[in-house]
Parts: structure tokens; sequence; C-alpha cells
């Protein structure tokens, strides 16, 4: 969800009527809420409005919803950096990581690390270590991994070329892709291969100390480098997720497709949301040489063990 900042309350009131109905067992198959923003030093693809930088006192009582379902955050690890849009708001100035990231861990509410700026990878890469050893380091009230992550490879510093979303780019994927030479990626060699980024949450996820969200419609990320990342960093550490609209408006903001994917678009240009359902993530995962098993870590297991969700369900998976 995007939260406005005049709109906390109702958000507030949200969370509690959703936890009351899940009390009640009519809201089973909603395992939690999530937010994505408000610090957000980038905001890609999220509407502008709902990024913000909190008071601590918005903290205070943001983070006084992880008891009623809220399960995480997404916050930009450089959001306090002079590259953040969020550089002179009086909120990034009272508050810092050192005091967020306890505060969130002692209400059961993950930091998800995403939306970063292009400016110093490295030490974006920096800030990434040091945020997950202040979570791991921190008092805390939930159950499962206690740090997760917005798309991989999305909204990030990259020394690769990671989609290929026109006709154009499509023309030149398999050279690009024969290049890179993916089965010679190792963890240790991810910084610069890819970028100090995203090799961070790479490291951090194989580590166990992350729980890495990537999306398979084959449109954010390219398919063969979504499989190679998932093979480095384990199934059981990695979430196959989807942001799918079935709407052409998303957080206040219309949205239209181009004529080369299936993404959604805002009026600069900028990716909003996809449309491709999960059943087809799972088919393209299968078709990169991912297993059922390591599938259902993607789609379930995973999931189940981040989120601290004691029962599994089988789930219905393609098989081809």
């Amino acid at each position: 969800m995007y939260l406005h900042r005049d709109h906390l309350a109702a958000f507030e009131a949200f969370v509690r009527e959703y936890h009351r109905m899940r009390g009640e067992g009519r809201l089973q198959h909603i395992a939690g809420i999530a937010l994505e923003g408000p610090l957000l030093a980038s905001h890609g693809g999220t509407p502008a409005a709902t990024v913000w930088a909190p008071t601590r006192h918005e903290w205070e009582r943001l983070a006084a919803l992880g008891p009623y379902g809220l399960v995480y955050t997404v916050v930009s690890p450089d959001a306090f950096s002079a590259a953040s849009e969020l550089t002179g708001q009086p909120g990034a100035q009272e508050t810092g990581f050192e005091w967020i990231v306890p505060l969130l861990m002692a209400h059961g509410i993950r930091p998800a690390l995403g939306h970063f700026t292009r400016a110093d990878p490295a030490a974006s890469a920096e800030l990434v270590d040091e945020i997950v050893e202040l979570a791991w380091q921190a008092d805390w009230a939930g159950s499962g991994v206690r740090v997760v992550t917005d798309h991989l490879f999305n909204d990030m510093p990259l020394n690769i070329r990671h989609a290929f979303r026109t006709s154009r780019a499509r023309a030149e994927r398999d050279a690009t892709i024969a290049s890179y030479d993916l089965p010679s990626w190792t963890l240790d060699r991810m910084a610069d291969i890819a970028g100090p980024v995203p090799a961070a949450i790479m490291r951090q996820a194989a580590a166990g100390r992350i729980g890495a969200c990537i999306n398979f419609d084959g449109e954010h990320v390219d398919l063969a480098i979504a499989a190679r990342a998932v093979q480095l960093m384990g199934a059981e550490n990695t979430m196959m997720m989807t942001d799918r609209c079935d709407s052409a408006r998303l957080g206040g903001q219309g949205l239209h497709h181009i004529d080369d994917n299936g993404l959604w678009y805002q009026e600069d240009g900028i990716v909003a949301a996809g449309s491709v359902p999960l059943a087809r993530q799972q088919a393209n995962a299968l078709s990169q040489g991912l297993t059922p098993t390591q599938i259902h870590s993607l789609v379930a297991g995973t999931a189940h063990r981040v989120f601290g969700i004691s029962a599994l369900r089988d789930l219905s998976l393609p098989t081809a």
C-alpha cells in the first residue's frame, strides 16, 4: 500500500479494522499489510505524494501498528543521503536508521530495502549492511526474518542491463545475456558484475539475514538473470513477488500500457506495476530450469518462514 501523510489517521483505522476482521476469521488469506514507503530516496513508480520523511511522532504511530498486522515498510537505505529526494524535510533531519530500525524491530515490523539513488553505489551498499546489522542486533518482537527487500535489481544502481522491455532491446538480449556468462557468476564477484548494491543484498540473503523478493514476470527482470540470482541466494531465501495490477489506476494516478510489454506506466514513462499473474511467473521460473521444489519455496515456503507464518499449505504448481 501507499500512504499519503494526510491519510495517516485513516491508515491507522484501516490496519486496526484489518486486525479485527482477521481475528474473526474473515481474512485468513491476507497474512499482513505492507507499505511501499514513505521513506523513499527515489520514488520511482511510487506516487510522489506518498513519498515523505516521517517525524519521530509519525514513526511511532506507524510502529504501533505492528501488532495489528503491519509486517513491513519499504525504506531506502540512502534516504538520508545528500542525493535523496527527502533531503531538507524536517522528518529526515530529526530521525535516522539508528533510531528507526530498533523502533520498527520492537514492534515486529521489518524494513524492506529498495528505491535507491544512483549517486554512490558503494556507500548505498554499506548502508544495506548497516541496516541489516542494526536489525539483527535490535530487540525483535516478531518472528521470522527481520529484513526483506523490494524488487531485486529494480530501482537500484546496476552495472548490467537487467531487463529488455522494448522490441529494440529484445533484439540485443541474447547477445547481451551471453556476454554476461551467467554460469560463472558467484556471490563474491557480484559487486564487480552487477554492482555493490545487488551484491550486498544477495550476500545478506544467502546468509539468511534478508528475505529477498524478485519478480519473474520477465519484464521487471530478465528471466535468466532472475533464475541465476535465485540459484546464488538460495530459493529458501528468495520470494517470488508480483505487483500485478488489473486496473488502469493505482495510488491515485492514471496508468497506461505501451505496445512492447505488459507493464503499467505512469504519465512520465516510469514503470508503476506489472500485469502478469503468479501462475505465469511460476511457469516462467520452470522454463529457466528451476525445480518444482525450488518454486514451491519461491511462492510459499520462504514467505512462510520469513514472515513467521506457521501453517504451510500445498500450492498448485505448474509441471511444465
